[in-house]
């Protein structure tokens, strides 16, 4: 039977990053879609009863999303990690809230007063309390960590106490219960070792790790200790209100039309990927890591450690990432950024789409992306800013112009015809950001333009000539008569200009 045509999405969706609680709350991860948007997107460009993939899943929201929307949602990735975290969740929506209820008070009873008797104890009482207690191997972490060995990360109090939990949680009678409560234990390592910083002028359990906001095992000047039975307690709440939701959601499939999503798990390298779901896959939405900055691998050993799924050396290997322990180059990133998305639209059946989000001031990345896709036989049909939102707001206020917030959502249909586009044109990056700045509103967010500049570089076979440095875009902008606005985060029209700055932003897309 033949599908109805799909006119592809033209416009931004604002992002709803907290408003569900399956994927906020319920165990951190380093990124994270708007699950909205995801969600959105997947209920246009498939249907019910299709195969969505997410071959670098991470925390698993769109094959979350996929499952809840009567999907087969496949999930795929090479950090056990994610995959942990994305099985946990829709593992909520197994069992009865009850049964979710008894497993936290059973765990009160067993480990509340030991975990309160760690907490004033000296060292003598400290090993008194710890003898038979299972700890986690002392491994050595990445160089760039702040100490040497895993064991270094903890306080003696926070690595008993952890460890107590988990035999807690051991002893439990399986069953989806006993799986939510070592999710809880998990989220509950995130605040409960020495690179833990409480957020200024808020309770001291309000804050985050180092390895989400400079993305290494940086130990705080002052750790602090936050009493580990409320800790953990919270965190299982909040799987308790996580199943609620999933279970909601559910029940309302079922009252008007029928529940049948389905979840599938995968930890295989793309390229290993595509050897199995090649012409299988109707569609995928997808966030491909951006080079630099978060070795998910090695930031993942907090977790990964103590749950005994440390990857193996050839998911290592073939971690998609510049930099990390392993040093991985920036031309290696760049033509296994190719080969995945080549991967991608293998896996497409044809006339299925492919959503890839992307945000870089690295244009042999997005020329990486845009030709492979071409190569292999899939055609460009939309591409998305994402900007505005609080995430977006709170990375602009630490670089202004200079960071590229947000994000550019790529859609391709798979047509089955490989171009091999001719890059040999120069590009007039003077004229071309004039021409667009010509055609734009009163404001234009520096994101919006350049991801524009992109695909016009892209669309004149000119993105090899593309090669403009973040200072250079910066000067080319005001040189066409704006200026940037620092509180607001956009670009104003010199002539537009009012005493007291009070322009509305006009979200303005490619």
């Amino acid at each position: 039977m033949s599908r109805e045509v799909i006119e592809p999405l033209k416009e931004p969706i604002a992002a709803d990053r907290q408003g569900a609680k399956r994927h906020y709350g319920v165990h951190p991860y380093f990124t994270r879609r708007p699950y909205n948007v995801v969600r959105e997107y997947i209920l246009h460009y498939s249907r019910e009863k299709d195969r969505v993939l997410d071959p670098f899943g991470g925390s698993g929201v769109t094959a979350i999303e996929a499952f809840l929307e009567n999907r087969t949602g496949v999930q795929n990735d090479i950090n056990p990690l994610a995959n942990f975290i994305a099985k946990g969740v829709v593992g909520l929506a197994s069992g009865n809230r009850s049964e979710y209820k008894a497993a936290m008070n059973e765990l009160k009873e067993r480990c509340e007063k030991r975990l309160a008797a760690l907490q004033g104890a000296d060292e003598k009482g400290l090993a008194k309390l710890g003898l038979g207690v299972k700890l986690p191997e002392n491994i050595k972490l990445p160089s760039n960590a702040d100490v040497e060995f895993y064991h270094d990360l903890f306080s003696k109090q926070q690595l008993l106490s952890l460890a107590i939990l988990r035999d807690g949680i051991d002893d439990l009678k399986g069953g989806p219960a006993k799986a939510g409560m070592l999710l809880a234990w998990s989220a509950t390592l995130a605040k409960l070792n020495r690179t833990f910083l409480s957020a200024e002028g808020r309770a001291e359990s309000r804050g985050g790790s180092s390895i989400f906001s400079i993305y290494r095992y940086k130990i705080a000047k002052k750790p602090i200790e936050l009493p580990p039975w409320e800790t953990f307690e919270e965190r299982a709440m909040n799987i308790v209100d996580a199943k609620t939701e999933l279970d909601k959601t559910i029940q309302h499939k079922k009252m008007t039309g029928g529940w049948h999503g389905e979840f599938e798990v995968h930890a295989k390298d793309v390229g290993e990927l595509e050897k199995e779901l090649r012409g299988k896959i109707d569609y995928i939405f997808t966030d491909p890591p951006y080079g630099g900055h978060i070795s998910y691998l090695d930031l993942s050993t907090l977790w990964n450690v103590w749950l005994g799924h440390s990857p193996s050396m050839k998911a290592r290997e073939r971690e998609l990432i510049v930099g990390g322990e392993l040093d991985h180059t920036e031309a290696l990133y760049t033509t296994r950024l190719g080969d995945s998305v080549h991967a991608c639209v293998n896996m497409l059946k044809k006339g299925r789409w492919l959503s890839i989000v992307f945000q870089h001031w690295n244009i042999r990345y997005f020329k990486a992306i845009l030709t492979r896709a071409a190569e292999a036989g899939a055609e460009l049909r939309a591409a998305i800013s994402q900007v505005g939102d609080p995430i977006w707001s709170m990375h602009k206020k630490k670089g202004n112009q200079s960071v590229l917030a947000g994000e550019l959502i790529l859609t391709f249909v798979r047509t089955g015809k490989p171009q091999y586009l001719q890059d040999s044109r120069e590009l007039d990056v003077v004229n071309t950001v004039g021409e667009i700045l010509e055609a734009a509103p009163r404001v234009v967010y520096g994101e919006q333009l350049f991801n524009q500049l992109v695909i016009e570089a892209w669309r004149k076979s000119a993105i090899g000539s593309l090669d403009i440095s973040k200072d250079d875009f910066t000067n080319v902008i005001k040189h066409h008569g704006w200026h940037y606005d620092e509180d607001r985060h956009y670009w104003v029209r010199n002539r537009d200009r009012d005493h007291h700055g009070n322009l509305t932003p006009m979200l303005w897309e490619a």
